[in-house]
């Protein structure tokens, strides 16, 4: 039976993916370089801002010395864009109070660092209905490896299969599975839902009472 129910962040509770193209793009012009939008979609959606450094640094585009100031630049950007575009949405603001009082514990795990998920949450008037998140600072793989995930699972003494994990990108999905829990593959932000939720929960219990 579900016990949990564990949000990935971008594209699943905030609509940061284009957030985070933006930034990282504004850092990188700095230095003259750009990833187009198919790049972001096909190769980069989902993975962490030092892991897409490092694949842009492997085919030659990027001294590594430049790392932590694009780093640090990106982060930087990326709270501007927040500050101002980062809203509560109802949906989303009734499908965890709700879960909340039925008393499934709730989580998130991003491949974003503490300070971004901590603001976003806020921001979007959900931190205080999680009983924690992880963040890509808090293990030593993000995801697509599924340390993030794991460590969740652990760190709310359950099995993976009394949790439904919702992802939206391939590399997420792939972690999500690899954890061994339910995945609720999520296609846009509007699709969380109390109602959607709710339902994809039956299935997973009705199949494990099977």
């Amino acid at each position: 039976m579900i016990k949990a129910v564990i949000f990935d962040m971008d594209g699943v509770l905030i609509e940061a993916k284009d957030w985070h193209y933006e930034a990282l793009n504004r850092a990188l012009r700095l230095f003259g370089l750009e990833i187009s939008r198919y790049e972001h979609l096909t190769t980069f959606d989902g993975l962490p801002t030092k892991r897409k450094l490092q694949m842009l640094s492997a085919q030659g585009n990027l001294p590594v010395d430049l790392h932590d100031f694009l780093n640090e630049m990106k982060q930087r950007y990326t709270m501007e864009i927040v500050g101002t575009q980062c809203k509560p949405r109802f949906n989303h603001e009734y499908a965890l109070s709700r879960l909340r009082a039925e008393g499934y514990r709730l989580a998130v795990c991003s491949n974003s660092v503490r300070d971004t998920i901590a603001t976003m949450m806020s921001k979007a008037a959900l931190l205080h209905y999680l009983e924690f998140f992880v963040s890509n600072q808090d293990v030593g793989k993000p995801k697509p490896d599924p340390e993030m995930y794991n460590t969740a699972i652990a760190r709310l003494g359950l099995a993976p299969q009394e949790c439904l994990i919702l992802e939206d990108n391939e590399n997420g999905i792939k972690a999500a599975r690899a954890s061994g829990g339910h995945v609720m593959e999520i296609g846009d932000v509007a699709d969380v839902t109390y109602a959607a939720i709710t339902a994809r929960i039956a299935e997973c219990d009705k199949a494990a009472a099977a």
